[in-house]
């Protein structure tokens, strides 16, 4: 009767030990799971990855370079700008580019509403990622100016 009663007690001190190891596991696989993805960081506040930049001027910084006009153009402008979708002037259209660039001013103001967004059209076109100098490029090498 004792051997019974003395197998049973480490029977149920096992459970106990091994239940909570258990549970140790599961909390730290869910704390895992729902960890920040990453974090925001504000101009001007110290971020804990001081040494990130945008992917653009990473890309250049790594020696990769500044993307040409016409790259830019084949992979984020040629679906809406070689048709005109939603009044979007075509490539090479001299004329509708001509009046786009008399109603901003000047190429750097037609460059800044392209950043921005212009209609239909989201900030920096499609590219999320292109310098200010790329998107120059691109809408230089679209509208021949």
């Amino acid at each position: 009767m004792t051997l019974k009663k003395l197998l049973a007690a480490s029977a149920a001190l096992l459970v106990l030990v091994a239940g909570g190891a258990f549970a140790v596991s599961i909390n730290d696989s869910i704390a895992e799971r729902i960890k920040p993805f990453g974090q925001v960081c504000v101009a001007g506040d110290p971020c804990a990855d001081v040494g990130t930049m945008p992917t653009a001027v990473a890309s250049a910084a790594a020696g990769g370079g500044m993307r040409t006009g016409d790259a830019v153009y084949g992979q984020f402008c040629t679906a809406c700008h070689s048709i005109g979708i939603l009044g979007s002037p075509k490539t090479g259209d001299t004329a509708a580019w001509e009046a786009r660039l008399a109603a901003a001013g000047s190429l750097d103001d037609l460059v800044t509403s392209a950043i921005k967004g212009v209609g239909a059209m989201p900030a920096n076109g499609t590219c999320a990622d292109c310098s200010r100098e790329e998107i120059q490029a691109a809408v230089q090498h679209m509208s021949g100016l």
